[in-house]
């Protein structure tokens, strides 16, 4: 859905002026989080949302030398250099069409997707969808800039995974999701508990055609999405990630040159099991939704409820679309902590 009252726009505006994480490793979620809002025609509720949000966010960081085509390589991965990498993109996509920027640095970025807990991901996931909602209407100056801060974001807090063994899979997503073994330590944060994973199940691995690649990602979504509501308790807040990162990835796609689909899915693969490696229950727990609900009133839930992370994975059940989606969708409402001033 196409937001036709400006308020995606001025949203991205007004968080434009905050830097892109607070604390020095908490994300701001905002800018993800509004454009799902708008996404889904609650544009009116977008201000509101962030009057509660606000709270959180921080000022924009300081730059430290200018990004360029001879350094880029130096900076890549430092988070000190968020301001620069943001700059950088913004007088790419000023120079160069939008679509030209993304294809010429997503394979530089693809591999270091695990940075930042995979936001960076998500966040241009999001600006993207933004962008090609807005090529009806015309694209618009706070969507491109917000391509920028999401690829200034990646590119900052780029982080590659080598190394991994692979151990046996499965052949659907669900089953190969099923096969992933939970590290042995799960305490610690992200980067900790992400040195730890040496090895996951092979999926999907022999796949070399673009069209394969998007119904594979389309199922890993899927599955991703549905395992969420038998196995959230895990770790209600992070395993989110283990659906709405491939689905970020897949919403990529259509502004992508076919050649970058495959790699595109073995690192969503890896993304998703990682982190299912990483936050997964040892035993699934039987979830059964309170009663039917429409995917309208599934969304009104979690606008209400107003946790990023619940709107972020109700955004991506109401992409899979079916009702065990939708029931992932409400057991992120029970597990999370609200949104409250």
């Amino acid at each position: 859905m196409t937001d036709t009252t400006g308020m995606l726009d001025e949203a991205l505006q007004r968080l434009h002026g905050s830097g892109p994480e607070r604390l020095g490793r908490l994300t701001n979620h905002a800018p993800m989080a509004v454009e799902a809002l708008a996404a889904h025609g609650r544009a009116g509720s977008v201000h509101r949302w962030l009057d509660l949000y606000a709270p959180r966010l921080e000022e924009f960081p300081p730059e430290v030398e200018t990004v360029t085509a001879a350094n880029w390589r130096c900076a890549l991965g430092d988070p000190r250099r968020a301001a620069d990498w943001i700059d950088h993109f913004g007088r790419e996509i000023a120079d160069r069409p939008w679509r030209e920027v993304l294809a010429v640095w997503r394979p530089r970025l693809l591999p270091g997707l695990y940075g930042g807990s995979t936001h960076p991901v998500i966040r241009v996931g999001h600006a993207v969808r933004g962008l090609l909602a807005g090529e009806a209407g015309g694209v618009t100056g706070p969507r491109l800039a917000e391509l920028a801060h999401g690829l200034g974001y990646w590119a900052a807090r780029f982080h590659p995974v080598d190394g991994l063994a692979p151990l046996p899979g499965a052949d659907s997503a669900a089953a190969a999701l099923d096969a992933v073994a939970p590290i042995a330590a799960r305490d610690g944060g992200f980067p900790a508990r992400l040195g730890r994973v040496t090895g996951l199940p092979v999926w999907a691995a022999a796949t070399t055609d673009p069209d394969e690649a998007h119904r594979r990602l389309t199922e890993l979504v899927r599955a991703a999405t549905h395992r969420y509501a038998t196995h959230g308790h895990g770790e209600a807040t992070m395993l989110v990630h283990a659906a709405t990162a491939p689905n970020a990835v897949l919403r990529t796609l259509p502004a992508l040159p076919r050649v970058l689909w495959v790699p595109s899915l073995r690192a969503a693969w890896t993304a998703s099991a990682a982190v299912t490696a990483m936050y997964a229950p040892d035993t699934p727990a039987a979830y059964s939704p309170p009663g039917t609900c429409t995917p309208e009133e599934v969304f009104e839930r979690a606008v209400a409820h107003g946790d990023e992370h619940v709107i972020k994975l109700t955004d991506t059940a109401l992409d899979v679309g079916d009702t065990q989606a939708l029931a992932a969708a409400l057991r992120s409402v029970e597990l999370s902590e609200p949104l409250v001033a």
